[in-house]
């Protein structure tokens, strides 16, 4: 009845047979970016990273428009399956329920499926695939079932070779965005605010480099994020479904972001350009007017982009630290960004970066430490809950655990170092080998903890088979080569 793939995917590659149900997928509309596979719960869209583009079953409406029904209740030799009008439970059937364990909660799409059983299921049940997740039965309520993970082993691993996956191109786009809107930010607000360690007659020259060096991060930032699609020629597409697509909304937040950046720098630091057209006073209007618009469009953006993930097929992901994660880094990053470039341009000068650093230090502490409020509430709420949410965590802290504690102690030392440099007040190229140090920190915790941000999620699915959609023999097959094979039917780690 709400299919999430028809509302999320921004090209509107989607639409829904009325007289059947039928969500229905059009691959020549879809420009590949795979978000539909994030949001189905029951890993319905297939991404095919060679044609670059999505598809999915589609009831087979073609047979049903000639009353045959569909090839799969067809050709079931144990006549499993049926197809039609669902009333009450067919005759020799003891239930008719909407949920079995590890069947995906129907709040979220509410299917239109049923269940038949004529004998009650064990107390326990474990999945035939790799996901640590079983199901017990809750004896003391109304004898639901619950999930919890699978303790299979204790021991911390790094497996640091195993953080790359093909969204590598995402934490790159994600981390790159974020700082260009803080340090914009930092560069625009600051000086309003009545600070003058912006405004040294020695740093307007890198105001206007590190300006036009934020337009050139963006458009790297961008241009990948294009190049990520399965169709980057479409990109275009990504416009389409403004009204229900956190994607469309992602897209063209970031794109008025850039619009702006680009007239802020071009009406503040070359007037000259417009300045044979316009008056001088309304060139600077309209600078004042892009540069209120990029703080305004910055962080609307990356609300966008937060809300991209708030996915329920995702119970790694539906978390406000996902926001508090995305606004801590555009902190941190953007103001360490700034104060480096400034400080080294200081120190070049043989000035001091004293009273540079501990102003932009807040921004700094600020953003770190509102990410880690974001993951400690994270992990209570892993811990507290079940599904696919406790086997990412189960798997956050064994495959991966000694790198995310790298991570999270990482952060403690860059709040720390931040401090300690602030209140030491130092200076000079001691001062600037500690906040060198500080910015190296800040930067590779950020990229560490947004690789296991992608590697760690497990999306709700149907139970899968050992061989299908199972992670344990997907990774397998790569390890050995099998996946090199066709038939195997494991797709490439690419996107």
């Amino acid at each position: 009845d709400d299919p999430v793939c028809l509302k999320g995917c921004p090209t509107r590659a989607y639409t829904k047979f009325a007289e059947y149900g039928a969500v229905l997928q059009d691959p020549d509309i879809c420009f590949g970016c795979g978000y539909c596979t994030w949001v189905c719960p029951y890993n319905a869209p297939q991404l095919d990273p060679v044609k670059g583009e999505v598809s999915k079953c589609n009831m087979c409406v073609d047979r049903l428009e000639v009353g045959l029904k569909p090839a799969c209740v067809s050709a079931c030799l144990a006549g499993a399956l049926d197809f039609g009008i669902i009333e009450t439970a067919p005759e020799n059937r003891d239930q008719l329920e909407t949920t079995i364990p590890g069947f995906p909660t129907p709040d979220v799409t509410h299917p239109n499926i049923r269940f038949e059983q004529t004998r009650s299921l064990p107390r326990e049940m474990q999945r035939t695939d790799s996901i640590p997740l079983r199901y017990e039965r809750d004896e003391q309520g109304r004898g639901e079932y619950k999930s919890k993970a699978t303790q299979v082993k204790r021991t911390r691993e790094w497996n640091l070779n195993k953080l790359r996956s093909r969204e590598d191109p995402l934490v790159i786009f994600t981390l790159v965005s974020q700082a260009v809107v803080g340090a914009f930010m930092v560069l625009f607000l600051v000086p309003l605010s009545g600070i003058d360690v912006l405004s040294e007659p020695v740093l307007s020259g890198t105001n206007t480099l590190l300006l036009f060096a934020l337009i050139g991060m963006q458009t790297f930032a961008l241009a990948l994020s294009t190049m990520h699609l399965g169709k980057p020629q479409r990109f275009y597409r990504a416009f389409n479904n403004l009204r229900f697509s956190p994607v469309s909304r992602e897209v063209a937040g970031i794109a008025v972001f850039y619009t702006l950046l680009c007239g802020y720098t071009l009406t503040s630091t070359q007037p000259w350009l417009l300045g044979w057209l316009l008056p001088e006073a309304l060139v600077s209007g309209l600078a004042t007017l892009c540069g209120w618009g990029a703080v305004i469009a910055g962080p609307a953006a990356i609300y966008f982009m937060h809300a991209i993930y708030r996915i329920k097929a995702r119970p790694f992901w539906n978390h406000w630290q996902v926001l508090t994660s995305f606004y801590g880094n555009t902190l941190s990053l953007g103001a360490l960004l700034v104060g480096l470039v400034f400080a080294f341009t200081l120190v070049l000068n043989e000035q001091s970066i004293a009273a540079l650093m501990s102003v932009l230090v807040w921004p700094v502490i600020i953003g770190l430490m509102i990410e880690s409020l974001g993951l400690v509430a994270h992990t209570r709420h892993l811990n507290r809950g079940g599904e696919e949410g406790a086997a990412s965590h189960y798997k956050q802290t064994t495959k991966f655990g000694n790198t995310w504690l790298l991570r999270n102690t990482g952060l403690c030392i860059a709040v720390l170092a931040a401090i300690g440099a602030a209140t030491m007040n130092v200076d000079g190229l001691w001062g600037m080998s500690i906040w060198i140090l500080t910015g190296l920190t800040v930067a590779v915790t950020a990229v560490i903890g947004r690789a296991l941000f992608y590697v760690l999620v497990i999306p709700t699915t149907m139970p899968g088979a050992f061989f299908w959609k199972n992670p344990g023999f997907e990774e397998h097959a790569r390890e050995t080569g099998l996946a090199d094979m066709p038939q195997v039917g494991v797709l490439p780690d690419v996107h």
